[in-house]
């Protein structure tokens, strides 16, 4: 197993930067082994094939970076610090926020529906060994990558891609409104200017596709960890409902994955060319 997978562009020639933290289906055997779940219970968790919607975007000139192990191993979408007390050994019960306290910490108790992964509790130092193996190396990659990128173009926009059940925005639609094909989040402006988010939101709607901002899913750890519009350093996360193109009871593709993964290349093609020379380029957050 390794920490991620980066997927280089031939010619680098876009500022955006593609992610999927969560797209990971190889399971380690000490997971199986430690859990009575069977793994399409554990693949529920998973951003599943969301890393497939992705392969045309080093094709479109942008980086592509993959995290290398499932989200019920290690979530990289939350801080190291991020660890359950109810799970891990040796943790205190100080100050858990609601995400840690759900059991979705960045070394997950429970993966949907509350389901818990493991028959007890992990040793804190297997909780480090993995937040040394795996989450530090991602977010180090991901780290020289945005800077890069900047130093390259003088912006960067990164795009941090993950699916939703169906289900999720359920008990968020207001009266009238339908629901969503895609939520987009910027931590409420925070993590990106907002010509950025406008323009991925435009990218997805020209597909057809119906948008929502912020709600159910503003935007987690990496989104806020690497969002600085006064720096150049755009941050977005997007969610897009995994009925689209994926069956999720068996956590496999349905018959229309090849018309959607279409779309998507469309989509990223679009995303791409934020800021780059093949396509329109936006103003710098300074200017």
């Amino acid at each position: 197993m390794t920490p991620f997978e980066l997927v280089q562009p031939k010619r680098v020639t876009s500022c955006v930067v593609f992610a999927s933290p969560h797209s990971a289906r190889d399971y380690p055997a000490d997971l199986l082994r430690a859990s009575p779940l069977d793994i399409c219970a554990l693949r529920s968790s998973e951003d599943a094939y969301v890393d497939l919607l992705l392969r045309a975007a080093p094709e479109q000139g942008a980086p592509l970076l993959l995290g290398g192990v499932p989200r019920a191993y290690v979530d990289y979408n939350r801080a190291a610090g991020e660890l359950d007390p109810a799970l891990i050994d040796g943790v205190g019960r100080v100050s858990l926020n609601p995400r840690v306290a759900a059991g979705l910490g960045v070394i997950p108790r429970v993966v949907s529906r509350g389901r818990a992964i493991y028959r007890g509790k992990l040793p804190r130092a297997e909780a480090e060994r993995r937040i040394a193996q795996f989450w530090r190396p991602y977010h180090s990659a991901l780290d020289t990558l945005l800077q890069s990128q900047r130093a390259r173009f003088g912006q960067t926009i990164l795009l941090d891609m993950h699916s939703m059940p169906h289900e999720a925005v359920g008990n968020d639609l207001r009266r009238g409104r339908d629901r969503p094909d895609v939520v987009v989040g910027d931590r409420f402006g925070a993590a990106a200017a907002p010509w950025v988010v406008e323009a991925v939101e435009a990218a997805f709607r020209a597909a057809g596709l119906r948008v929502a901002r912020n709600a159910p899913f503003a935007g987690a750890h990496v989104v806020q960890a690497y969002g600085r519009p006064s720096m150049n350093m755009h941050a977005v996360q997007v969610e897009i409902d995994r009925t689209l193109y994926l069956d999720e009871a068996r956590v496999e593709p349905h018959s229309g994955f090849a018309d959607f993964q279409a779309l998507m290349n469309r989509v990223v093609g679009e995303l791409a060319a934020l800021g780059s020379g093949a396509g329109q380029v936006l103003p710098l957050a300074a200017e």
